[in-house]
C-alpha cells in the first residue's frame, strides 16, 4: 500500500452520509405498478384455449381440464422466465402478473404450484408410494 491515509480520507468522507444498502427483509421494498411476478390464474375466465401454454418460450404453464368448462393451471416456477407473454396471450385474462418476487425455495418440487382459485397456490403433491399395510 503506497497511500495509507488516501484510504482514511474515503472512510472518513462516507462516515455521515446514509448508507448505499437496502433493509430489505425489515423494508418491504417499492414494487412497480406493472411488475412481472408470480402468475395468478383467475379459473371462471378460463376457456381452455390454451394459448398460454403454446405461446410460453420456456413451456412452463399446463392448463388441465378438471370439469365441465372448470380448468386449472399448473406452474413451473423453475421453468418460468417471468415475461407475461402467457399474460398477454390469454383472450380472456384469465392470467396475471402478481407483485410476489420472494419464490426461492430449498425444495425444487414446491416450485410446481396448482392454481385452481384466484390467489389460492397450492404445491403440487409428488407422486409417493402407497403405503404398506401393518401386520
Amino acid at each position: 500500500m503506497k497511500k495509507p491515509g488516501k484510504m482514511l480520507m474515503e472512510v472518513l468522507r462516507h462516515a455521515p452520509k446514509k448508507p448505499a444498502t437496502e433493509m430489505y427483509p425489515h423494508v418491504r421494498p417499492y414494487v412497480p405498478e406493472r411488475f412481472r411476478g408470480r402468475l395468478d390464474f383467475i379459473p371462471g375466465k378460463c376457456i381452455g384455449c390454451k394459448m398460454c401454454m403454446r405461446d410460453c418460450p420456456s413451456k412452463a404453464i399446463t392448463i388441465n381440464k378438471i370439469g365441465d368448462k372448470k380448468f386449472e393451471a399448473v406452474i413451473d416456477l423453475d421453468r418460468c422466465i417471468y415475461c407475461g407473454q402467457c399474460v398477454d396471450s390469454c383472450p380472456k385474462d384469465a392470467l396475471l402478473m402478481t407483485t410476489d418476487f420472494e419464490l426461492a425455495q430449498l425444495d425444487r418440487r414446491k416450485l410446481k404450484i396448482v392454481l385452481k382459485d384466484a390467489g389460492n397456490a397450492t404445491d403440487a403433491k409428488p407422486e409417493a408410494e402407497p403405503e404398506k399395510p401393518v401386520a
